[in-house]
């Protein structure tokens, strides 16, 4: 295996890293929330998280360890699926996620019916739709959204947590 095509985890584990290169490598894995790799590191990163998905484990525990109010705030750190963004103004990550799903080529019936189920789960839940999209198209997607706006607010809440674990394994994976 050549230099360019080693995983970060083979060039610079998570355990051989000081605070500030960790938190730069590993602080946008879950959405403007560099606070769950500073945490983590301050518990002690070990030679067992040099591994996608250890480090993924960790930090879910981290976050599932946060108060509810925390766990609000990460929610709300992410940006609305299709509907009113402008791609421009997403994290490189979330942009390439939602491109990848052709959420930049909805069509305008599409395009409206995620505005307005946007609206009305910011409305519902206090927090925008999450969706680790990665593998789905926006039909998908969106008849998932159709689906998750009737959950009530504490399977929805639950349900988001999942969503953003899921697209943070993700995030480590393509490391």
């Amino acid at each position: 295996m050549t230099e360019s095509t080693k995983s970060l985890f083979e060039t610079r584990p998570p355990s051989t890293l000081a605070k500030s290169a960790f938190v730069s490598l590993y602080g946008g894995v879950y959405e403007h929330s560099p606070w769950i790799a500073e945490q983590l590191y301050d518990r002690g990163i070990t030679d067992a998280h040099n591994t996608p998905a250890a480090l993924a484990d960790a930090m879910a525990a981290i976050v599932n360890g946060a108060v509810d109010a925390d766990k609000l705030a990460l929610l709300r750190a992410h940006p609305d699926l299709a509907g009113k963004l402008a791609l421009a103004d997403l994290t490189t990550s979330s942009q390439n996620e939602q491109m990848g799903a052709g959420l930049d080529q909805c069509t305008a019936d599409e395009l409206a019916r995620f505005t307005e189920l946007n609206d009305l789960y910011k409305q519902k839940f206090g927090f925008p739709f999450i969706f680790a999209v990665k593998g789905f198209h926006r039909t998908d997607i969106l008849a998932a959204f159709e689906r998750r706006v009737k959950n009530d607010v504490e399977t929805e809440f639950n349900e988001a947590i999942n969503q953003v674990h899921r697209i943070a394994k993700l995030r480590l994976e393509a490391l």
